[in-house]
């Protein structure tokens, strides 16, 4: 906010002296009549979300906090819980749907072709940064993701995590969440905690060739993702999902947001790096090579 009497700040404009055809000249426009722009609403609803789930998660969950975004699809749920047809929705413009609102589920796949596509563009990025301030870093992972039930506990699955290269074993608890899902992406937070090697038969399992792109506070992973279950039928999906970097990162600043006693610096820097999460997920979406069916 400005106090009163001072002007405005100006955006920018190009001079249109030379435009054609005696076109009028265009002023410097403030950027509102209060001289400050507005936030975006459907970053701030997502910056909202993940603040709250973040501070307001149960004192006895510890471990880290991965907040990712998923590309996909959303679809009707059909019957029986079956996948439908993509849901359509009366909008012109992407849109945050409210929790349980539309009986649907997002499936997180995408097309080979689309798949090979965002290799491409990443790669491109990758060697195009090489001399850039903020240069892309890349690696190639094979991770194997082992499914076992949970006693009592219907909606959560222990997930045992393998480096398929190097063996060594990561246990994970992964809690399922409530989160907000928009047509073409699905923002989600889970934490993440070692836990001792559960017993029993697994139920599900995942191989995963994950291509993993890093770029200044967050990683983009393109993944092929070989699922089996233990009847013994098997699918190939391709997933493409973003996620911050540092999980302490944002702790750090989701924690500073709104401190009366932090600086407007480190009151602001949650709401920066989730408005540059987003526009990272928008960018990627809207860079797709074919439609989401």
């Amino acid at each position: 906010m400005y106090a009163a009497g001072t002007p405005p700040h100006k955006r920018q404009r190009l001079d249109s002296n030379s435009a054609p055809n005696g076109a009028p000249k265009l002023p410097p426009l403030s950027l509102s009549i209060l001289g400050v722009e507005p936030m975006d609403e459907f970053i701030k609803e997502i910056a909202d979300f993940v603040h709250h789930m973040i501070v307001n998660r149960p004192t006895h969950i510890q471990g880290n906090i991965e907040v990712e975004a998923k590309v996909g699809v959303l679809r009707d749920k059909g019957q029986g819980g079956t996948p439908g047809g993509r849901i359509a929705l009366p909008v012109l413009v992407e849109t945050i749907i409210a929790p349980d609102s539309i009986n649907c589920m997002f499936e997180s796949n995408m097309t080979a072709h689309q798949h090979k596509h965002y290799n491409t563009l990443l790669n491109n990025l990758k060697m195009s940064s090489t001399s850039s301030p903020s240069p892309v870093d890349y690696h190639h992972l094979y991770h194997i993701d082992t499914f076992y039930p949970t006693e009592g506990r219907e909606r959560e699955k222990i997930r045992v995590t393998r480096d398929e290269k190097s063996g060594n074993v990561l246990g994970d608890l992964n809690i399922y969440s409530q989160n907000a899902t928009r047509t073409g992406g699905s923002p989600s937070i889970s934490r993440y905690q070692a836990e001792q090697h559960p017993v029993g038969s697994s139920i599900m399992t995942r191989r995963k060739d994950r291509l993993s792109y890093t770029h200044e506070e967050f990683t983009i992973d393109l993944t092929q993702v070989t699922k089996s279950v233990s009847n013994g039928a098997s699918e190939v999906l391709h997933e493409l999902e973003l996620e911050f970097t540092r999980s302490e990162l944002l702790l750090a600043t989701a924690n500073r947001r709104g401190d009366p006693h932090s600086s407007e610096l480190e009151r602001a820097a949650f709401d920066e790096l989730i408005r540059a999460f987003v526009n990272n997920a928008r960018i990627l979406v809207r860079n797709s090579t074919d439609s989401w069916h």
